[in-house]
């Protein structure tokens, strides 16, 4: 049973391996988003209460 012999199948595991985890992660790990958020003002606004004309 050819399947079962692991001498081309293993190297094609481990070359893969050695693919997913050496040039994709720096790939993932340099994006960067078009539209960076930019930070909020800090400025709080001031509430007034509510008058409920019917209480």
């Amino acid at each position: 049973m050819p399947q079962l012999n692991p001498a081309p199948w293993l190297m094609i595991l481990i070359f893969s391996w050695f693919v997913f985890l050496t040039l994709i992660p720096p790939k993932v790990l340099a994006h960067t988003y078009p539209n960076e958020p930019s930070p909020r003002d800090t400025k709080t606004f001031e509430t007034k209460p509510w008058n409920w004309p019917w209480y």
